[in-house]
C-alpha cells in the first residue's frame, strides 16, 4: 500500500509539472525537492524504493558526458538513418514564409489570449468605396453568356474599364500609381467580380497574385520597380508569369527551363547576358501580355557571375518584354472558360542579367521568391472565387428552392433537398469564416501552410457545394444558356481545383508534409542537425533540442490524457467566450493536443517514410486543416449578429468541421502500421470514442429552411455579392421572384392551399384568383401580385431553347473560311 500511494504521487507529481510544461531536466528536480520535502513530513508515505532510480533517472539527465553517450548519441545516429534528406529546393521552401495561427494547433495548445488578439479584417473608406462604386460598375457592364459563349473574350469596354480604374495594381503602391489594398480588400473585390463573371476575375485576380508586380515589389531592383509598377498598375502593362510546363506542373522545382550565362549583343553593345530556352504552358493572360516572368534553372558554366566553384545557381526569376527577340506568344489555350490563357516559348533568348527580378544578386534565389509569392494566390484569389460561389450558391439555390414546387410543396421542404442545401449553407459560412481569418493572417505575413490549406479545402468546398447545387436545380441547372445560373460556374470548377497546386498533391504532401516541418517547434531544427556535414558538431546542437522536443511531446501526451478523460472541461478558453462558443473551444484543446502527440508518434516511427506514406500524412494534414476552419468560424461567428440563424450555420459548420478531423484521426490509427500504438493513443485520446457526430437530421432540417428565407446570414452574403435586379438576368431574375413572392407568400400559400383542396372555381389562374377573393381565402389587392408573381414564376422555371442556326454558326464560318 505504502508503495501504491508513492507511485500514484509520482506519477500525479509528474503529470502536473508535463502539464505545466516544465522540461524534464528541471521537472526531475523539482521532483526530487518534492520528494526529499514529502519525506520529511510524510515518511510513511514515500517508498524508500522509488529513490534509488530516481536518482539514477538525475544522474543521467543532469551530467552531459553520461545523458551524451547513452542517450543522445545513439537516437542521433538512429534518427540520421531514418528521417529523410532534404534537397535546396525543399529547405527553401520551408525556410519561405512564416507561420502564424495554424502553428498554436498544431502544437497542441493553443495561446487563446493570441487568438483574442486576432481581430477582424475590415476595409478602409477607400477600399470599401471601390467596391461599392467601381466594382459595382464593372459587374453592371458583364454578361458572362456573352464572354463565355459568344465573345470567348471580355469586351474592350471591360478590358479598358479594367486599365482605367486600376483593377490590375490593387496591390502595387501607391507611390508607383497602385491603389495598395489589404489582402481582404483584395479578395473582396475578386470575390464580387466573381459573383458576376468568373472569367472577368481570373483576369482581374492574377496581375495581383503570382505575377511581376508581386516579385517587383518584394525582390525588384529600384530601376525594375520604376520601370515597371507604373505600367503595371494603370494597365498599359499587362502581366503574366511562366512557371509551369510540359513536363513540370506541381513539381515546379523539376522545370527543365534553362538559362545559361554567357556573352551576347543587347541594344548594339556586347554583354553578360542569359540564353533562355524555355517551354511553358497554362499560363493566364499570356496570349495578351505584354511583359512576362519566367522561372528557369540557371547555369554560369564558365564562372561568369564570378564564382567559378558555382555552376548551378538553381531556378532563378526574370522579366522580359514580350516581343523580345525569340519569343513566341500569343496562342490560347481554351480550359472551358474564356480567360486568356496560353503557351510561352523561347529558343536562344538573350536577355541582360538585370533583367533578373532583383538583379544578379537574386540569382538561383528565384524559388524561395515563388514560394513567398505564392501565398496571394492560394490565400486569396482562388479562395475568393470559391467564398463567391459559397454566397452565390446560397442566395441561388435558397430561392430557387422555395420558387421551384413538386409534388405541391415548395423542393426545398423535401428533407433529401434539405441534406444538400444545409451543406451550401454551412459551407458557405465556413467561407466566409475562412476568407476572414486567412486574409487577416496575410495581413500579418505570408503564412504559408495556411494559405495552402485555405487554397485546398476552399476550392473543394466549392465543388461540393455546386454540385449540390445542380442537384437541386436539376434540368433547370443542366441546359446551357443565358437564363442558367449554374452551369458555367460549374464548368469553371476543374481550373481552381487545378491551379496554383494541383489539390491532390496540396493535401497529400504539402499541407502536413510542409506544416509538421513549418510549425512543430523542434522538428525542423533537429533535421538540420541530422545533416549536418560536421556530426560532432550536429551532435552537440542536437543534444538539448532533443531533450526538450521528448519533454514536449510527453506534455502534450499528459494533455491529451486529461482532455480524454475529461473532456478538456477544465482547459483554458478564451475569456470572452459565449456560451455558444465555450463547448467548441475546448474541443478544439482537446483536438490539438491529440494531433500534436499522433504527430510525433508518426514522424518518430515512420520517419522519413511517412513522406511516401501520403494517405496517413494527408489525413494527419486533414485534422490539421479542419481545426484551422473550425477557429475561423467561431472568430467570424463572434463578430456578427447574435440570433439563431448566425448559430445554427456556425453550430453546422463547426459540428462538420470537427466530425472531419476527428474522422481523419480514426482513419489514421486504423491504418497505421503500429496497430498497437495507434490503438493506444486512440484509447488514451477517446477513451469513450468519438465525440463529434455528424450535424443532426434536426440541424439539417433547420437549415434546410433556412437558406429559403430572408435571415440575418443571407443578408450578410448579399452584401458581399453582386446582386442584379434586371429580371432578363440569369442571376437577377431568380432575385426578383424571390423577393416577389416575400412579398406576396402569405396570400400566394392560403391561394395554394385553397387550390389544392379544389375550393376554387375555374379552369386559369385569373378564374381562380377571383374566386378566392370572392370566398375571403385572399383580398381583392392581393390578387394583382399574385398573377403577376405566378408569370415572373413560370418565367423564372423556364430553360433557354435556341434556333437550329445557333448550331450551325461553327460550321457555317468554317464553310466560309474555306470558300
Amino acid at each position: 500500500m505504502n508503495l501504491l500511494i508513492s507511485v500514484l504521487l509520482l506519477f500525479g507529481l509528474l503529470a502536473i509539472l508535463l502539464y505545466r510544461e516544465v522540461s524534464l531536466r528541471g521537472g526531475s528536480i523539482a521532483i526530487a525537492v518534492a520528494w526529499i520535502l514529502l519525506g520529511f513530513f510524510s515518511p510513511a508515505l514515500i517508498h524508500p524504493l522509488l529513490v534509488i532510480p530516481f536518482v539514477l533517472v538525475l544522474v543521467l539527465l543532469n551530467v552531459a558526458p553520461l545523458r551524451m553517450a547513452i542517450i543522445s548519441k545513439p537516437v542521433y545516429g538512429l534518427l540520421a538513418k531514418t528521417m529523410p534528406s532534404m534537397s535546396d529546393t525543399e529547405r527553401e521552401a520551408l525556410e519561405a514564409g512564416s507561420t502564424w495561427w495554424e502553428k498554436d494547433l498544431f502544437c497542441g495548445k493553443p495561446d487563446w489570449d493570441t487568438f483574442d488578439n486576432i481581430k477582424m479584417p475590415t476595409l478602409t473608406a477607400e477600399e470599401q468605396s471601390f467596391i461599392d462604386n467601381e466594382v459595382q460598375e464593372l459587374c453592371a457592364m458583364l454578361d458572362e453568356w456573352e464572354i463565355h459563349h459568344h465573345l470567348k473574350d471580355l469586351p474592350e469596354a471591360v478590358w479598358q474599364y479594367l486599365r482605367d480604374k486600376r483593377f490590375f495594381g490593387l496591390i502595387i503602391p501607391k507611390e508607383y500609381g497602385g491603389l495598395a489594398f489589404s489582402p481582404y480588400a483584395q479578395s473582396r473585390v475578386m470575390s464580387k467580380i466573381a459573383t458576376r463573371s468568373i472569367t472577368t476575375a481570373v483576369t482581374a485576380m492574377v496581375p495581383n497574385s503570382l505575377g511581376p508586380g508581386e516579385l517587383l515589389m518584394k525582390y525588384g531592383t529600384d530601376e525594375q520597380k520604376t520601370r515597371w509598377l507604373p505600367g503595371l498598375a494603370d494597365g498599359t502593362e499587362l502581366p503574366c508569369f511562366g512557371l509551369t510546363g510540359p513536363e513540370a506542373g506541381s513539381d515546379a522545382g523539376s522545370i527543365p527551363d534553362s538559362g545559361v550565362v554567357c556573352e551576347g549583343e543587347h541594344d548594339g553593345k556586347t554583354v553578360v547576358g542569359l540564353r533562355l530556352n524555355f517551354s511553358k504552358r497554362w499560363i493566364t493572360l499570356a496570349p495578351v501580355a505584354t511583359v512576362v516572368g519566367l522561372a528557369f534553372k540557371l547555369y554560369d558554366p564558365d564562372g561568369l557571375l564570378g564564382d567559378k566553384s558555382k555552376s548551378d545557381y538553381g531556378i532563378t526569376c526574370a522579366l522580359i518584354p514580350a516581343d523580345h527577340p525569340g519569343v513566341q506568344i500569343g496562342r490560347r489555350h481554351y480550359p472551358g472558360s474564356p480567360f486568356m490563357n496560353g503557351p510561352i516559348m523561347g529558343e536562344d533568348v538573350f536577355i541582360p542579367l538585370d533583367w533578373i527580378i532583383g538583379g544578379q544578386d537574386m540569382a538561383g534565389k528565384g524559388w524561395r521568391m515563388l514560394i513567398e509569392c505564392l501565398g496571394a494566390g492560394r490565400g486569396i484569389s482562388l479562395p475568393a472565387l470559391a467564398t463567391a460561389s459559397g454566397e452565390m450558391g446560397y442566395r441561388m439555390v435558397g430561392a430557387f428552392a422555395r420558387i421551384r414546387r413538386q409534388f405541391n410543396i415548395e423542393v426545398g421542404k423535401f428533407e433529401g433537398v434539405q441534406e444538400a442545401t444545409a451543406e451550401i449553407a454551412g459551407l458557405a459560412y465556413t467561407l466566409e469564416s475562412q476568407r476572414h481569418l486567412v486574409t487577416k493572417g496575410l495581413e500579418d505575413g505570408i503564412p504559408a501552410v495556411m494559405t495552402a490549406m485555405a487554397k485546398y479545402h476552399a476550392t473543394e468546398m466549392m465543388r461540393t457545394l455546386i454540385n449540390h447545387g445542380m442537384d437541386v436545380g436539376g434540368g433547370r441547372a443542366i441546359q446551357l444558356g443565358p437564363r442558367n445560373f449554374m452551369a458555367l460556374p460549374y464548368q469553371s470548377i476543374p481550373i481552381a481545383i487545378t491551379v496554383e497546386g494541383a489539390n491532390i498533391l496540396t493535401r497529400s504532401l504539402m499541407i502536413f508534409g510542409q506544416g509538421a516541418m513549418r510549425c512543430h517547434p523542434y522538428l525542423f531544427d533537429e533535421l538540420q542537425t541530422l545533416t549536418a556535414e560536421d556530426k560532432d558538431e550536429g551532435l552537440q546542437r542536437f543534444d538539448p533540442l532533443f531533450f526538450k522536443h521528448a519533454g514536449y511531446t510527453l506534455s502534450r501526451g499528459v494533455r491529451m490524457a486529461l482532455h480524454g478523460v475529461t473532456n478538456a472541461r477544465f482547459s483554458t478558453i478564451p475569456d470572452n467566450a459565449s456560451d455558444f462558443s465555450r463547448p467548441w473551444f475546448r474541443l478544439l484543446n482537446r483536438f490539438s493536443a491529440t494531433l500534436a502527440v499522433t504527430s510525433d508518434v508518426a514522424l518518430a516511427i515512420l520517419g522519413g517514410d511517412l513522406k511516401r506514406r501520403e494517405l496517413l500524412s494527408a489525413r494527419l494534414g486533414d485534422c490539421h486543416s479542419q481545426l484551422l476552419l473550425a477557429s475561423s468560424i467561431l472568430m467570424y461567428h463572434a463578430a456578427q449578429p447574435s440570433d439563431r440563424a448566425q448559430d445554427a450555420h456556425a453550430q453546422y459548420a463547426l459540428t462538420r468541421a470537427l466530425h472531419a478531423a476527428e474522422e481523419a484521426l480514426f482513419d489514421f490509427y486504423r491504418n497505421f502500421p503500429a496497430r498497437f500504438i495507434s490503438r493506444l493513443i486512440q484509447t488514451v485520446a477517446f477513451p469513450t470514442g468519438r465525440v463529434v457526430a455528424p450535424p443532426s437530421d434536426d440541424l439539417i432540417r433547420e437549415l434546410g429552411d433556412m437558406i429559403m428565407e430572408p435571415t440575418s446570414v443571407r443578408e450578410i452574403f448579399g452584401s458581399y455579392t453582386y446582386i442584379s435586379e434586371d429580371p432578363e438576368d440569369s442571376t437577377g431574375r431568380v432575385e426578383m421572384t424571390y423577393r416577389k413572392l416575400l412579398e406576396v407568400d402569405e396570400a400566394w400559400q392560403a391561394f395554394l392551399k385553397a387550390d389544392s383542396k379544389d375550393k376554387l372555381a375555374g379552369d386559369n389562374i385569373d378564374d381562380k384568383l377571383a374566386s378566392a377573393a370572392s370566398q375571403g381565402i385572399i383580398r381583392e389587392q392581393d390578387i394583382a401580385g399574385i398573377r403577376e408573381y405566378d408569370a415572373m414564376r413560370y418565367d423564372c422555371l423556364l430553360t433557354d431553347a435556341f434556333e437550329p442556326e445557333f448550331f450551325h454558326t461553327a460550321a457555317k464560318k468554317k464553310d466560309e473560311e474555306a470558300a
